[in-house]
């Protein structure tokens, strides 16, 4: 499976060049395009696919992978996700746009400071489902991009509660106004930070390259973790 993802996001980028699309973007593309979006660093991977039915609603899946600092607690999540143009905001030289975005899947859990004399000295690992209501806000020109993004994480579990509510904040600016067939680089900075997973807040400077219907961004955070994204419609 872990092959298979792998040669999915290569087969992605090899693709991405030939449709329009609007530099920055937020979690769907138009009516009747497919997005893929991917997120990868030590801690935390999340890739995800969907499609817009209409030109504010696209339904999905994703899997994503979350472990604390101290390698103690890992979630592996599978959801289907609900994403929901809420409100637009169309100005002469911007936009700015307010998003639902949500899930419903299950959680595999795993705890190694817990045992309860279930798995003697390996953990305790059990499957919930689990909900994932978020909101983003973003606004962005062909020069400026700023965006925030809030979401709940909860599960019921036997052992304890889940509850990895997340928020970050991205910002950034183009080093130059670029031709519609021209790659345009960016710089990005985001700060984000998960309750209960770490204790302090990542801060990861990003290069950004957008070139039509997808972009590519990589960087190094706080804690020196290599970091990469992707995202692509088609």
């Amino acid at each position: 499976m872990k092959n298979l993802f792998l040669m999915w996001c290569k087969l992605l980028l090899i693709m991405a060049s030939t449709l329009p699309f609007s530099a920055l973007a937020g979690p769907m593309g138009f009516k009747d395009s497919w997005m893929s979006m991917g997120d990868f660093s030590p801690n935390w991977r999340e890739a995800f696919v969907n499609y817009a039915v209409t030109p504010r609603d696209a339904w999905g899946m994703s899997q994503t992978y979350m472990r604390s600092d101290d390698k103690n607690l890992t979630r592996d999540l599978t959801e289907v996700t609900y994403t929901r143009l809420l409100h637009r905001w169309n100005a002469k030289n911007s936009q700015a746009n307010l998003w639902f975005i949500g899930g419903l899947g299950v959680v595999q859990a795993h705890d190694e400071t817990l045992d309860q004399g279930l798995h003697q000295g390996h953990g305790f690992s059990e499957t919930r489902a689990i909900a994932s209501p978020g909101v983003q806000f973003d606004y962005e020109t062909t020069r400026v991009y700023f965006a925030t993004t809030a979401r709940l994480y909860r599960a019921q579990g036997t052992a304890q509660k889940i509850n990895h509510d997340y928020g970050s904040v991205r910002a950034g600016f183009s080093f130059y106004e670029a031709e519609y067939e021209q790659t345009q680089p960016w710089f990005i900075v985001e700060a984000r930070r998960m309750h209960a997973l770490s204790d302090k807040t990542e801060i990861t400077p990003m290069l950004r390259l957008i070139n039509k219907n997808y972009f590519v961004e990589a960087g190094v955070n706080n804690s020196r973790q290599a970091r990469f994204n992707f995202m692509y419609i088609f």
